[in-house]
C-alpha cells in the first residue's frame, strides 16, 4: 500500500518565541521560519511539545499554526500538532489543520488518562474520520504511559491516511519491529542519540527539535545517511553530535536547550512559559560550548568531501 505522502529530510518541531509578558512574538515566529527555509529543511511541525504546545489552548495553537502556514507561503510542507488530552480538543485541532491547507497533521497519544491499545487506536481513527488527511502517529511513551504497541497498530493501519510514525521510545526493539513488521508505516526517527540507527533500518525523516537552530548538522547527517549511504560519515557526524543530545537533556531541560539554542542563532525567542523556567548561567555555558565544538567538527567532516 503506497502511502499518500511521503516523508523525506528533516523535519523542524517549532519552537515558539515569546515576549517577556509571554504573549506570542510572531516577528520572531516569523525570523524562525524564514531561517529554516533559508538553511534547507523539508517539513515544519506546528503545535508539538517543543513549540510548548501543553501551555496553550486550542484557539492559540490554531493561531500560531495558520501563523506559521501563511509565512510558509507553500515552500515546505506544514504538519500540525493534535495531540490533546481529550479526543473533541484533538479533532478540533485536526479540523482546523485541514481549514487552514495542512499537508498533514501528528496524532499523539492523549495524556495521563493511559488508554488501552483499543481506546488510543480509537482515538486516532476518530481524529482520521473527521478530517481525512495524512497522519504522521507519535510515539512517546515517556510521556504519554503507553506504547502505540502491535495491537494498536495493526487497528489503525487499516486507514491507508496513517502514512508514518515518529517513533520517540527510545527501545531500539521498536526500530527492528516497525521496519520489519510494519514496513507500509513509514518509520520516522523521534530518538535524536538513535538517529543513524533509524537510517540504518530504513527510516527517510527525522522530526528533532536541535534543527531549530542546528539547521545544517541535522541535514547533513540525513545527507550522509539516507541520502548518500554513507555510513561511515554518518557515525563520524553522529558522535560529533552525541554531546549535544545529552545536554539537550540535562535535567529534563531540552524545550529550554532548543530555545536557547535558536537565542544563540541570533532569534530571541524569549522566556518559557509557566510551570517551566529557563537555563540558568551554567546550564547556558554548557550548552554554548558543545555547540561550539560540534559545529567546528562538522564543518571539518563535510570539509572533507
Amino acid at each position: 500500500m503506497t502511502p499518500i505522502m511521503q516523508f523525506e529530510g528533516i523535519y523542524t518541531p517549532l519552537v515558539t518565541p515569546l515576549y517577556s509578558d509571554g504573549s506570542v512574538n510572531y516577528d520572531a515566529m516569523s525570523e524562525v521560519i524564514e531561517n529554516l527555509i533559508a538553511k534547507g529543511v523539508h517539513g515544519l511541525i506546528s503545535g508539538g511539545s517543543t513549540g510548548e504546545n501543553y501551555a496553550q489552548d486550542v484557539n492559540e495553537r490554531l493561531e500560531i499554526a495558520r501563523f506559521t502556514k501563511q509565512q510558509i507561503k507553500g515552500r515546505l510542507p506544514l504538519i500540525v500538532g493534535t495531540g490533546a488530552m481529550m479526543t473533541p480538543d484533538s479533532i478540533a485541532l485536526a479540523s482546523g489543520a485541514k481549514e487552514m491547507g495542512a499537508d498533514a497533521i501528528l496524532v499523539a497519544t492523549p495524556p495521563y488518562s493511559v488508554p488501552t491499545e483499543r481506546e488510543n487506536a480509537l482515538n486516532v481513527l476518530a481524529i482520521d474520520k473527521a478530517v481525512n488527511l495524512p497522519i504522521m502517529l507519535y510515539n512517546y511513551p515517556g510521556r504519554m504511559g503507553v506504547h502505540m504497541g502491535e495491537d494498536f497498530l495493526d487497528r489503525v493501519a487499516r486507514s491507508r491516511n496513517i502514512c508514518a510514525i515518529k517513533e520517540s521510545s527510545g527501545d531500539i526493539n521498536r526500530v527492528h519491529l516497525l521496519a520489519r513488521d510494519y514496513p507500509h508505516i513509514q518509520m520516522s526517527c523521534g530518538m535524536d542519540d538513535q538517529a543513524l540507527e533509524f537510517f540504518a533500518w530504513g527510516a527517510r525523516s527525522w522530526v528533532c527539535a536541535g534543527s531549530n537552530f542546528l539547521a545544517d548538522e541535522h541535514i547533513a547527517l540525513y545527507q550522509a545517511c539516507a541520502v548518500e549511504g554513507n555510513f561511515d560519515k554518518g557515525r563520524r557526524i553522529m558522535s560529533a553530535m552525541m554531546p549535544l543530545m545529552r545536554v539537550l537533556e540535562q535535567g529534563g531541560k531540552f524545550i529550554q536547550c532548543v530555545k536557547h539554542g535558536v537565542t544563540l542563532d541570533g532569534i530571541d525567542t524569549g522566556p518559557m512559559r509557566p510551570p517551566l523556567k529557563g537555563l540558568n548561567k551554567d546550564e547556558k555555558r554548557a550548552l554554548e560550548q558543545v555547540i561550539q565544538v560540534l559545529k567546528t567538527t562538522i564543518a571539518k567532516i563535510r570539509a572533507e568531501d
